[in-house]
């Protein structure tokens, strides 16, 4: 009678090794990239909670306040918002008391305050018609 051997399929074993062996730290590697780039973006954040970061609060007469946060190792927030020029240096001074100005600054007041090593906070106020003051605020944790 006649021998019916099964035909190997060694090849079919060695694909899958292949596969496994390769593809795999293909793959935690694309995936990592991918949570690197996505943790680096920045992502709107609640105001309230973005001026709590910065251990301040926004002034009464705020207005167009925007809030963004980045969080990967370190936390980076930005708060951007309009307020009266009159009220700008009071507000600054009764948030930020131990504020100093920066040695440079590119805008009409500028203020810097260290919480220890903790965090990092940079004011800058730029004068607008109208008797507005538009404030950018950068604060990161380190």
């Amino acid at each position: 009678m006649g021998d019916t051997r099964k035909k190997s399929r060694w090849w079919i074993w060695l694909v899958v090794g292949l596969v496994v062996f390769c593809g795999l730290p293909v793959t935690f590697l694309a995936w990592g990239a991918y949570s690197l780039s996505e943790g680096s973006r920045p992502r709107p954040v609640d105001c309230a909670e973005a001026m709590e970061f910065a251990r301040g609060r926004l002034p009464a007469g705020a207005e167009d306040a925007r809030c963004t946060g980045t969080h990967w190792q370190d936390s980076y927030i930005t708060v951007d918002f309009r307020m009266p020029r009159a009220g700008v240096a009071d507000w600054l001074r009764t948030t930020y008391p131990s504020g100093e100005p920066p040695v440079s600054c590119d805008g009409d007041l500028c203020l810097e305050a260290d919480f220890g090593q903790a965090l990092h906070v940079d004011v800058k106020v730029v004068y607008e018609d109208g008797g507005t003051a538009l404030v950018h605020l950068g604060s990161f944790d380190v």
